[in-house]
């Protein structure tokens, strides 16, 4: 089992005392940025460009994807954090306490808290958060998956609720740190939906105040803030004035925009520009991996050919990854042999299992009755191709992705599988998996901690959320593994759920449901005299709470 620096058993934390909480709001350094003699300046406005789709919703209760959780982190806040040592911090929460059965939790709020539109938060404001997360009208998919063990909710007092559970769950406080499930305004959730999509109100330090659909988001700054995680570098307000949030899909026009001064960070970055920009002294680098899965290629087991376990061992052989890796990333990204993400402490790896051997693979569709190829190489059983459908989303894969899966078409031919790669947008890839048009899918999925397992390869995950989306992609119904990932979520002894993950993990590995390619790439570059720019340990998305402007 890989071993990573960042602790298992402190995420299991019940409570943080007001010293410790004093004593890391005090803590000034940045992830991303050192330390520098030069005293932050307060005003300015930031530009940011990002080459990630364009949110359909502000409000990353509906739905739930990455897109909106870069731009939501700026104006909404969870109600705990994580440190870079992986511990579960206070953010707009002061204390948690988990009853001794394990099937409820009691959570405390900061008591001098307002939301942008002057609503206070309160103990009410948590429980219309967690009742709209779950609200099948609200179309939730990640928050509503994170909440999936949560019943109902009871007011303690005015900043205390306790939170019920149908079993214990090991990973609520990780879930709840996540944007997915930060805290908004219960007036302004009472507003219609798309009203709240046009302009989600949290306590963050910036709020909505224009969004140009196609073009930018403007955020502007929140005076009155107050409630900074407590691994902030300072108190207050944020020190720049505002943010423009540009959408480029492009990225060279991205690049240029960035070289020629006008953003001042852009994200989805190319391997081959990150490479060039190594030797611009005006220009930085942040690497802020993803938490949760690693990304991979899903292989459909929930009809034919896939669902015959020789064909997937085939197909995994077929693929020269390593070789793609090498040729087209530019030693920016490093090869995957987990479903997991190399910041998950909990992470298990098997390179044996993906070895490019086309030898294999040939032997093992010949066992599997695949032994006749046609005029042009493909193999056929039964009158029939070995055909596989690869829905690819061209929002979601940057073009060196891309590329690699050419790469993997082109030797997966050479033992008969023919692949069709059909880039779509965002719209057209989710609904070629709701309609089951796949046999082959790249699915980045980003969840704090091991319970993304649970998420994404428990049977339960084959029926969709609310929002239509279903999580469990490989279709991998298997009873034990099912067993195993529950035990796993009720299971809070730090060496038992390791042993419980690790366990879960040999079984999709060895299964041959997917192919891991490496963790979720999370590139930014940004202008040097951009500072106290840094990602929040959570899911990796940027925070300008700190960042300011040198002169």
């Amino acid at each position: 089992m890989a071993n990573f620096s960042r602790s298992v058993s402190a995420r299991f934390s019940t409570a943080v005392g007001a010293a410790a909480v004093a004593a890391l709001l005090l803590s000034g350094c940045s992830d991303a940025e050192p330390q520098t003699n030069q005293s932050p300046v307060s005003g300015g406005t930031l530009v940011y460009a990002t080459g990630d789709a364009e949110p359909s919703c502000l409000d990353p209760h509906v739905g739930g994807n990455y897109p909106q959780a870069l731009v939501s982190t700026q104006y909404l806040e969870p109600l705990v954090s994580l440190n870079k040592e992986g511990e579960i911090i206070p953010w707009l929460a002061t204390d948690w306490k988990e009853s001794d059965d394990g099937l409820s939790w009691t959570i405390t709020v900061r008591d001098d808290v307002k939301f942008t539109d002057g609503t206070k938060l309160n103990a009410k404001a948590v429980q219309a958060n967690i009742e709209h997360l779950k609200d099948p009208a609200t179309g939730s998919s990640t928050g509503f998956l994170a909440l999936e063990k949560v019943t109902g909710t009871e007011i303690v007092d005015e900043y205390t609720i306790r939170v019920n559970l149908s079993e214990p769950d090991s990973a609520l406080l990780e879930s709840l740190s996540q944007p997915w499930l930060a805290i908004q305004s219960p007036k302004a959730l009472q507003r219609s939906k798309e009203e709240n999509c046009q302009s989600p109100v949290g306590t963050g330090p910036f709020k909505v105040a224009n969004w140009d659909k196609q073009e930018s988001i403007t955020l502007v700054r929140n005076e009155d803030y107050n409630s900074p995680p407590a691994d902030a570098g300072h108190k207050g307000p944020a020190y720049l004035k505002k943010i423009t949030w540009r959408f480029i899909p492009d990225s060279a026009s991205r690049y240029a925009a960035l070289q020629s001064g006008q953003v001042d960070v852009i994200d989805n970055v190319q391997p081959d520009t990150i490479n060039a920009a190594r030797d611009n002294e005006s220009i930085e680098h942040l690497n802020a991996p993803r938490p949760g899965a690693s990304n991979r290629i899903e292989l459909n087991s929930g009809k034919p050919p896939f669902n015959d376990p020789l064909v997937r061992e085939a197909f995994i052989h077929s693929a020269n990854v390593n070789a793609g890796i090498s040729g087209l990333f530019f030693d920016t990204a490093e090869r995957s042999y987990s479903p997991l993400s190399s910041v998950e402490e909990l992470g298990y790896s098997n390179p044996d299992l993906f070895t490019y051997d086309p030898e294999e693979a040939n032997r093992l569709l010949d066992k599997a009755g695949w032994d006749q190829r046609d005029e042009q190489g493909y193999r056929v059983k039964d009158g029939k191709r070995l055909s596989l459908e690869f829905p690819v989303s061209t929002n979601q894969s940057i073009p060196a992705e891309i590329s690699l899966f050419e790469q993997i078409q082109a030797t997966a031919k050479k033992v008969g599988f023919d692949v069709n790669l059909e880039l779509l947008d965002l719209s057209g890839w989710y609904g070629a998996l709701a309609a089951n048009n796949y046999d082959l899918v790249s699915a980045p999925y980003t969840k704090v901690g091991p319970d993304v397992l649970r998420i994404l390869y428990h049977s339960d995950g084959i029926k969709p959320a609310p929002s239509g989306y279903f999580a469990n992609l490989s279709q991998l119904d298997d009873p034990k593994l099912d067993k195993l990932l529950t035990a796993a979520g009720q299971e809070t002894d730090p060496e038992r759920r390791a042993e419980l993950y690790e366990q879960a993990q040999q079984i999709i590995l060895n299964g041959h449901y997917i192919l891991p390619l490496y963790d979720q790439q999370n590139h930014f570059l940004y202008r040097s005299h951009v500072k106290g720019f840094r990602t929040l340990p959570t899911v990796s998305t940027p925070t300008f709470y700190d960042t300011w402007l040198s002169q």
